[in-house]
């Protein structure tokens, strides 16, 4: 049964959802690997109506009300997912990395009235100030009745016995607001883009004309479901084409991910370029240039080719030996490792999008991949260059089609900035189009960091938080070799009359260093330095604790001369980065 050219009146979530569990019954849809917790498509359309009338009969929810979704991948998060989206809810997925103070904000900004959340997640949450009295458990969907100390043995059910019936089902539109997914909320001014339904089903169906999906596919989890590169490919494609989903419901270190995909053995996975070039680099380079002989053919063009194709058999068994689809999203592949893959012939495939964008403006399958492209425009979207420089072709890539959100939440002036006088969304990103129009990114316009795991991380915002902390002029975060870099300029007089004040105040109290080591610091310089040391220590400490876990820095470096800046006195952060040094 092939669907490749299936579509959805209307396009929502319902339609969605009533379609797959007519259409694949007692198939498989998702599989918990570590909780054993699986459902297939009946009945879990079944459960979903269930949670319907709980939150429409118990919480007395209303069409457009906001409900947020804190928790790591897992069945039961498709199922409240769905519910939500189906009902006429507003959905607010949050990532699980996001930090308390993060939460909270996305929290109030959002104005959400229910929250869904994690056991896993639940010693976080106690140190989120929150309103919300109506707090559900994922794993078992019972209610929390003691939300001081979050005792789940308290718990009382929540999970209504009758499904809700269909003449109870609110009105719902392709247009009507359907989530909001907020991309960051550390400085208190959260971002959150607006989907509508058709913009994220109109996208799910572009999937299709990618790559076919088939019935029976089995796709192996390994990104958050609340990012829309892993919501949109790895979630609602498989459902809407009666794929089955596993969930590894732990984090993917090596012990899990290794005996899932013996185990699972998947056709399908998503990743982030990260996890395929940590294989490359760790695993199959150190092997080959662990002897002479093979380190000496692999310098040679056939040599490569020849040990590069013998790595990739075995890297295909480990991947369980089925894999047809490995997709690359979330940044840029290393030109390398994607040259390994091709002479490997793993079947991996790289696509282009945003949070924005629902999130796929391009894409390619494994056997339509061109090296270091992210593939041609999907079926439904319209990309062009907007001012293309007339020597290159390159400008900034500007998209139009259904799956363009609606706009940022709260933020009217943020949603105009967004698009141009007639309609396109701007992306911030640069490229440029072969003559096949297929899309090569050159790089982004934007300040927006890429993390390793494709998390959008904006700088300005831990900057804001570097500016708040004593001593600290100005700030700027920059990425070096995969880290988070904070370039910090601090008033050095300021420094110097503070480091010998702190110098003494040692010295009395010797708590933080041994005498031995405060005899050796002499001379003012060696006192300043040992000083700065602390202090970054303690910077490190205060920015970290609020922000997510990708976004946290790895190393500061204090500067005495003021950053340079622009006539309106903004600093030129591209003076600053490994690409602005070098030239």
């Amino acid at each position: 049964m092939k669907h490749k050219y299936l579509d959805l009146r209307p396009k929502t979530f319902r339609a969605l959802v009533r379609f797959s569990a007519q259409t694949y019954g007692d198939r498989l849809a998702w599989v918990g690997l570590s909780s054993g917790q699986q459902y297939t498509y009946s009945g879990a359309y079944d459960t979903i109506q269930r949670l319907k009338k709980s939150l429409f009969d118990s919480l007395g929810l209303h069409k457009g009300d906001k409900v947020a979704l804190w928790s790591e991948n897992m069945p039961n998060w498709g199922i409240t997912y769905l519910a939500l989206t189906s009902a006429g809810l507003v959905a607010v997925p949050l990532l699980p990395d996001f930090s308390a103070h993060e939460v909270e904000n996305i929290l109030s900004h959002s104005e959400s009235k229910v929250l869904f959340v994690s056991k896993r997640l639940l010693p976080k949450l106690k140190e989120v100030q929150t309103e919300i009295k109506d707090i559900i458990l994922v794993e078992d969907f019972t209610q929390f009745t003691d939300l001081e100390n979050f005792d789940t043995a308290g718990n009382k059910p929540f999970l209504s016995d009758k499904p809700l019936a269909d003449d109870q089902e609110p009105d719902i539109n392709e247009t009507d607001l359907a989530v909001i997914i907020y991309t960051s909320g550390t400085t208190g001014k959260s971002k959150g883009v607006m989907h509508s339904h058709r913009s994220i089903i109109s996208n799910t169906l572009d999937v299709q004309y990618v790559q076919n999906i088939d019935p029976g596919e089995k796709f192996l989890s390994i990104l958050p479901l609340s990012h829309t590169y892993e919501n949109t490919i790895g979630f609602l494609a498989p459902f809407l084409h009666g794929a089955t989903v596993y969930y590894l419901e732990k984090p993917p270190t090596a012990s899990i991910l290794l005996p899932a995909l013996k185990k699972v053995r998947p056709t399908f996975m998503l990743s982030v370029p990260l996890i395929i070039e940590k294989i490359y680099r760790k695993n199959i380079l150190p092997s080959i240039q662990a002897k002479k002989i093979t380190a000496s053919i692999y310098k040679t063009g056939f040599g490569r080719k020849m040990l590069n194709s013998l790595a990739g058999k075995k890297l295909k068994k480990i991947f369980g030996g089925n894999l047809k689809f490995f997709g690359i999203g979330g940044a840029k592949l290393d030109p390398e490792v994607e040259r390994f893959m091709r002479e490997a012939g793993f079947p991996y495939a790289v696509g282009y999008g945003l949070t924005e964008t629902a999130p796929l403006l391009a894409g390619s399958n494994p056997k339509n991949q061109r090296f270091q492209s992210t593939g041609p425009a999907v079926r439904s979207v319209t990309l062009k260059i907007l001012d293309p420089d007339p020597h290159t072709g390159e400008g900034e890539i500007i998209a139009r089609g259904p799956n363009v959100m609606l706009g940022y939440y709260k933020e009217p002036e943020l949603t105009k900035q967004t698009f141009t006088e007639d309609g396109w969304f701007r992306t911030g990103d640069l490229g440029v189009f072969d003559k096949d129009g297929h899309l090569y990114i050159r790089g982004r316009s934007k300040n927006m960091i890429l993390g390793p795991s494709g998390e959008n991380i904006y700088p300005e915002e831990i900057e804001a938080i570097i500016n708040s902390f004593e001593n600290v002029n100005e700030s700027l975060v920059i990425q070096q070799e995969g880290k988070l870099v904070a370039l910090v300029h601090v008033d050095f007089d300021e420094i110097e009359q503070k480091a010998v004040e702190w110098f003494n105040q040692q010295k009395d109290k010797a708590t933080e260093f041994s005498q031995t080591q405060l005899d050796k610091l002499k001379h003012s310089a060696d006192i300043v330095n040992e000083y700065l040391k602390n202090l970054e220590r303690q910077l490190k400490d205060f920015v970290n604790q609020r922000v997510s876990k990708y976004a946290r820095i790895q190393k500061v470096e204090f500067r005495k001369e003021p950053f340079v800046k622009t006539a309106t006195k903004k600093i030129k952060r591209f003076l600053y980065t490994d690409k602005g040094k070098k030239n």
